[in-house]
């Protein structure tokens, strides 16, 4: 009997244990194709992204070149070895604007994203817009072939090489001053600055190329170099100064006015509010993500204005504006039209002070600049109103007369309308062009100080022009639709891309709220594109919303 219930049990036992194994054996097959299976969703391919974004009721869109004008170019005096090498790590510098400072007063630029002060959340989000941004800027719209530039499309030319007895006249050679880096130049690009570099890629079409290999030598000098000289710039109704480094560069020095998450008073006219530092360093980026390529690169610092102003002035009038406040710090105040007295002054804290440094543009008795008044001009006055604020066939007027009646004038306007709007910009009077180039030429988007004001509020107004023209480049449709995807989102590619200026260490450049404002914008505008594609339609057109830009 105990024999039997013995062998009973050792059967159970043995049952039991293949039982079990049989279970974890099918677990494991189960488990193993979901342990392979990436937890990401894949993007989906480029050509159906092109695809996508060029299906629509009223048009239809194929990507095979270029008409005009060219979009990607590299710089004449690139070497066949960096445009290879450029090409291979654009991916990794993010279009040559990703900087490498590591030194001085800056934590590095290429530092993992501060968290502490903001949060986990935001540092992921960062990293995440890295990824997108690298996508972006490696999209075939970003990256369309282009015809080599011709030699009368550059704005300057170098001078021939010389002979020996004409060397001192035909070459680039410092004066002797102490302050200044004693360097020849002469035509053979190694020689150059980065500034100069910057100078001499200027083409008919934009100010530098998607993949400069000069963009990350030429921020670093921005944020890291001497600086020998600081005067006032004349013009303008708000305190500028022109700063000089030892390699004769300058740059365009604009001081921080008021905190990154202030917004402008509600009360105030768009002509008197604040010109903020930030803002010239967002619309860079901006621009740059927008694929123009048309405002000068600008980066933040951290200016010592004691050591880094006072001390090395020659401005008489502005060294007599500075004082020590109430609380020890230094501050000074200079001479302009507007906010230019002690109730307004800049002060450092004690001594640093955040600033917005642009590099300048050629001096004009080399490249002379055209100044256009905008015909979509504001009245500026408190109670008139301008000519396109109350004629609604405004733009047939205006597409009437030079230089919009023929060209793609109206479209590179327009170009700059989406800028503005985006950024929420009312203060657009002027635009300037280089004359070299007559009317067929980029307008440079200058002076964009009074950008991101207000986050809480849009103003639909600065899209007239494209309400009422209807006319837009069909690349950039294409690229706004780019940027609405979730995969290129213009909030995180932005985020991203500001990520990588110094003064992100500091604190980011735009706030969220800015950041989300961008992306509610740009939804505007494209509602405003596929109206006027809809009432073009209704009205039997054949398409000319779009400006084919695109072969």
């Amino acid at each position: 009997m105990m024999l039997r219930m013995r062998c009973r049990s050792r059967t159970i036992c043995l049952s039991l244990a293949f039982i079990t194994i049989s279970l974890h054996l099918l677990l494991a097959l189960v488990s193993l194709p979901i342990h392979h299976q990436s937890c990401d969703p894949p993007l989906p391919p480029r050509t159906h992204i092109l695809r996508d974004l060029a299906h629509t009721n009223y048009t239809t869109v194929g990507i095979r070149g270029l008409a005009e004008p060219p979009t990607d170019t590299t710089q004449r005096y690139s070497s066949k070895k960096d445009a290879n090498k450029d090409a291979k790590g654009h991916m990794q510098t993010h279009s040559g604007v990703g900087l490498s400072v590591k030194e001085g007063k800056y934590a590095s630029v290429d530092m993992p994203v501060n968290v502490g002060r903001y949060g986990t959340n935001r540092a992921e989000s960062v990293e995440s817009g890295l990824t997108k941004l690298e996508a972006l800027f490696d999209h075939p719209l970003y990256n369309m072939p282009a015809p080599p530039i011709p030699e009368e499309d550059w704005l300057l030319k170098v001078q021939p090489k010389a002979k020996a007895s004409e060397k001192s006249s035909q070459m680039w050679v410092s004066a002797s001053q102490a302050d200044y880096v004693d360097g020849q130049w002469n035509s053979s690009s190694n020689s150059h600055p980065p500034w100069l570099r910057f100078h001499l890629g200027i083409s008919r079409w934009q100010l530098y190329p998607h993949r400069d290999p000069n963009m990350e030598l030429l921020t670093k000098q921005l944020a890291t170099h001497r600086v020998v000289s600081a005067v006032q710039k004349s013009g303008g109704t708000q305190l500028k100064l022109v700063m000089s480094f030892p390699n004769y560069g300058q740059a365009l020095f604009k001081p921080m006015k008021q905190e990154r998450d202030e917004e402008t008073n509600y009360n105030f006219y768009y002509f008197s509010d604040f010109e903020r530092h930030n803002a010239e360093i967002a619309a860079f980026h901006l621009d740059r993500v927008l694929g123009y390529r048309r405002i000068p690169p600008v980066v933040g610092r951290l200016v010592d204005v004691v050591k880094e102003i006072k001390d090395v002035t020659t401005d008489r009038k502005l060294a007599r504006t500075f004082f020590t406040s109430p609380v020890g710090n230094v501050c000074f105040y200079g001479q302009c039209s507007y906010y230019c007295s002690t109730e307004h002054a800049v002060c450092g804290r004690p001594r640093d002070l955040e600033a917005s440094l642009a590099v300048m543009l050629p001096d004009l008795s080399l490249a002379v600049r055209r100044t256009w008044r905008s015909p979509w001009r504001r009245s500026y006055s408190r109670s008139k109103l301008a000519k396109w604020e109350s004629e609604p066939d405004y733009c047939s007027t205006v597409t009437k007369t030079q230089p919009f009646n023929k060209g793609t004038r109206l479209v590179d306007f327009i170009d700059l309308v989406i800028l503005d709007f985006l950024m929420s910009n009312m203060d657009r009077h002027h635009y300037e062009t280089f004359e070299k180039f007559g009317n067929s030429t980029f307008l440079v988007h200058l002076d964009n100080g009074r950008a991101f004001g207000r986050h809480s509020k849009d103003e639909p107004s600065i899209l007239a022009p494209l309400e009422q023209c209807c006319r837009i480049r069909r690349s950039t449709w294409l690229r706004l639709r780019l940027l609405s995807l979730s995969q290129y989102r213009l909030s995180d590619v932005m985020r991203a891309s500001l990520s990588h200026d110094p003064l992100h260490s500091v604190a980011p450049l735009l706030s969220e709220p800015h950041l989300a404002a961008l992306d509610r914008r740009l939804k505007t505008v494209l509602e405003t594109v596929s109206r006027c594609q809809k009432r073009q339609s209704e009205d039997g057109g054949d398409g000319g919303v779009l400006y084919d830009d695109i072969a």
